[in-house]
């Protein structure tokens, strides 16, 4: 097959018609390299710097670099302020009754707030100090504590346990109390995951409550073999 690039007189009538495409030009390595190396030149050497180096480097520039520099500063700052912000957290801390209003109740404004009231005697509520502990560091915008009961609320039923209060502006938007509400003994990390999600105390990814789908499963199993069963006494009745 003839090469639609080489130079020659029927290919270019055949390019006049229209039947070949306009030849490719080949691409000149030195002309792109020159043309690359000028657009980072335009690039300011002080957007490739951390703000300790601008701090540094201030001698080395003049009035209208400053200027440019000050607007770049103040830009990553306010980065650096909105990403600590939103990850302030990330862990699931202890505090003790005489902290929990300071911590929970007057939390700052339009902070999700999960605390767990727990007796370490407990295993229920072991269980759930393990998934907050995972969850806070999974969700750091979201404050996650923990406090044993007593310090708290004196006389609280163990059948009350676990119990987890959500708060957002000083009000309980959503409590969980017991092993039952909290999601029983085999709880798993993404159903209490899906549980605070609900609430909105945390935006998850899960598309569905993990919980549902493992009853389907359940029941699906428990069905297929109810029918092998049932198909079993059939065969055995026949004969």
């Amino acid at each position: 097959m003839q090469d639609p690039n080489e130079d020659t007189e029927w290919n270019d009538i055949l390019r006049d018609f229209g039947i070949l495409p306009p030849k490719q030009e080949p691409k000149d390595e030195i002309e792109e390299m020159v043309l690359r190396l000028q657009k980072e030149a335009m690039v300011k050497p002080f957007e490739k710097m951390t703000l300790a180096q601008l701090k540094e480097a201030e001698d080395e520039f003049d009035e209208e670099d400053m200027q440019a520099i000050e607007t770049y500063r103040k830009k990553r700052l306010q980065e650096w302020r909105a990403l600590k912000k939103k990850q302030k957290f990330g862990e699931l801390r202890e505090i003790s009754g005489n902290q929990y209003v300071n911590e929970v109740t007057n939390a700052e404004k339009d902070v999700w707030v999960i605390i767990h009231l727990y007796r370490s005697s407990i295993p229920m509520c072991l269980l759930v100090n393990q998934h907050l502990s995972l969850l806070a560091r999974k969700f750091p915008e979201t404050k996650f504590v923990k406090a044993i009961v007593n310090s708290c609320i004196q006389h609280y039923h163990d059948n009350c346990l676990p119990t987890i209060f959500v708060y957002k502006n000083g009000q309980i938007e959503a409590k969980f109390i017991g092993i039952t509400e909290c999601g029983g003994i085999n709880l798993k990390l993404e159903e209490l995951e899906w549980k605070l999600a609900e609430v909105g105390a945390i935006q998850t990814v899960l598309e569905e409550n993990p919980k549902d789908i493992v009853d389907m499963m359940v029941s699906s199993i428990n069905t297929s073999f109810h029918d092998d069963s049932n198909s079993s006494n059939s065969d055995n009745d026949t004969t």
